[in-house]
């Protein structure tokens, strides 16, 4: 069977560091941190008061008042993202075969907020259960998949990925290979979150898994830092177009990059602990070389899953060592979530941007919030701490891991390399 190409032709971003993919971009190149005190609602008790909140957005610059009522923070993330990347690509839906252009979108945990509104509501009443209806279509993951392709008219494959931290990489793996296979042209994909609620941050908290760095927000996210205590949470979107190669050029699409592989594990040990010995992490990388059919030493730039935490870190440099063995002193690596936080389940799909743009730019988005060296570390590996690096990049891997075990690899290339 002839396997066909697939290309990213259109990309859009709603993050705490900018609004649109350019100025994320922007704001990743510059070392710009998104933390900051919570204005979601109110803190005051909570460990952690601070967290990488999406600035400056109202629904009625982008949706009608009445539609963005029916919808939950991350759906309406996920729309807004998806008509930028849609735009960026140049898609006219009514000028393409919607039968064969699907969607497929990622979300770990979805409508919390919207849960969260409604069983409190109930509580603080006499009993009587007086729901909104639109309660459970606001709070289901796959509501964004199927408001997208209401929005665009798409009507091939729809439907939602979940799978913890690594849910948007999922739903672009799964996206490319529904067209490398041949069911469809064209796809959006990406992920949404919005988990900056008293649920979200208080259940992180009781796991001990948040930074409680209150008194420097803005430089809680450490990761690889011998003080690293743990992550911030961050919320936003992130949007491809994925398109298969001939049917983009055929319409004289701009192609960004090529998606050339992609890979998925298990760790098969904890419910949120990574393996020690990186075995899933380790596992997942060489499954996504293995279907890009590339050599280790072919890899410029890692964007690690890098979350902050003292164990986490650790497991994927260790499988990072193992995979590329001396060429991982030729690598470079940074972690993207020192600026934006950890988006949970729109985590990869914003980071796969960051990959895209590097390729395109030949600049390596920083690691911000380096202090302290950490001796658990080579010091030999390139972290691109503090400053974005230049250098030619025409391969780059993006790495995104889950509670559960679930790790997911995407690789992107110059299509012309």
């Amino acid at each position: 069977m002839d396997l066909r190409r697939v290309v990213v032709t259109g990309m859009g971003a709603l993050t705490p560091i900018g609004n649109t993919a350019a100025d994320y971009w922007a704001g990743l190149i510059n070392g710009v941190s998104g933390a900051g005190p919570i204005t979601r609602f109110d803190a005051e008790k909570f460990r952690t008061r601070f967290a990488c909140e999406v600035k400056n957005f109202n629904p009625d610059d982008f949706l009608e008042k009445k539609e963005a009522r029916r919808m939950d923070l991350f759906t309406q993330f996920a729309l807004v993202a998806s008509e930028e990347a849609l735009n960026n690509a140049g898609i006219d839906p009514e000028k393409i075969d919607v039968h064969r252009a699907g969607v497929i979108w990622g979300s770990g945990i979805g409508g919390i907020k919207t849960f969260v509104d409604e069983i409190l509501n109930f509580a603080q009443g006499d009993g009587t259960p007086r729901f909104n209806p639109f309660f459970i279509p606001k709070m289901i993951i796959d509501m964004s998949s199927g408001l997208i392709s209401i929005r665009f008219g798409f009507r091939g494959p729809n439907f939602a990925t979940v799978s913890a931290c690594a849910s948007s990489t999922n739903a672009i793996i799964d996206a490319h290979n529904y067209i490398k296979l041949g069911y469809m042209d064209v796809a959006i994909t990406g992920g949404s979150e919005a988990a900056i609620t008293i649920a979200g941050i208080g259940g992180f908290n009781a796991m001990k898994a948040l930074s409680e760095r209150n008194d420097a927000p803005q430089t809680a996210s450490r990761p690889f830092d011998k003080d690293r205590n743990g992550f911030v949470l961050g919320e936003g979107a992130g949007a491809l177009i994925l398109e298969e190669y001939e049917h983009a050029r055929a319409r004289g699409a701009t192609i960004y990059a090529e998606l050339i592989g992609a890979g998925m594990s298990a760790d098969a040990y904890h419910i949120t602990a990574p393996h020690p010995e990186g075995l899933g992490a380790t596992n997942v990388m060489i499954n996504a070389l293995k279907d890009a059919d590339i050599a280790p030493s072919e890899i410029d730039y890692i964007n690690v899953h890098g979350t902050s935490t003292p164990l986490g870190d650790i497991s994927e440099i260790t499988a990072i060592q193992k995979v590329f063995g001396t060429h991982a002193y030729k690598l470079n690596i940074s972690s993207t979530k020192s600026m934006t936080g950890h988006l949970l389940g729109a985590a990869g799909a914003v980071e796969a941007i960051a990959c895209i743009m590097a390729i395109n730019d030949n600049i390596i988005p920083p690691t911000i919030n380096h202090f302290t060296d950490d001796e658990n570390f080579d010091p030999k590996l390139n972290f691109t701490f503090n400053i974005a690096q230049k250098r030619e990049v025409n391969i780059a891997m993006s790495n995104t891991f889950g509670f559960g075990g679930h790790n997911s690899s995407a690789i992107f290339a110059k299509v012309d390399r």
